[in-house]
Parts: C-alpha cells; structure tokens; sequence
C-alpha cells in the first residue's frame, strides 16, 4: 500500500487495516515456522506496510495536539 492511499483513508479505516495485517503477519510467521512459506519477502512488505499507517496516525495525532 502506498502512502498517499493511507493518508486519504481515515483512522477508523486504518486501524482496522492495522489489525487485518497484523493477523496476516501473524499466519505468516506460522507459515514460515512450518515451512509452507513460499515468499519469505511478503512479510517484509507487510511489515513496512504496518510501519507507514501507524506513522501516519501518528503523524496525525501530533498535529492535532498542536
């Protein structure tokens, strides 16, 4: 996911992205753990991609304290 299609989508939107791709990490590692994982690389972009939303809202939250 790109950051310009985070930055339109809302908060609400975001952390139920969050939570989608976490539970989608989480099979991944048990994928891995049982050797079926066929693209070990999908856990990187999904981590990355976990990453940038949760600057995002960050980013967010800071200005709106200011």
């Amino acid at each position: 996911m790109k950051i310009k299609d985070i930055r339109e989508k809302s908060n609400e939107e975001l952390l139920k992205e969050v939570n989608s791709l976490k539970e989608e990490l989480f099979t991944l590692r048990f994928q891995q753990a049982t050797g079926q994982l066929t693209n070990s690389a999908k856990m990187k972009e999904v981590k990355k991609t976990i990453a940038r939303i949760k600057t995002v809202i960050t980013e967010r939250e800071l200005g709106e304290t200011k």
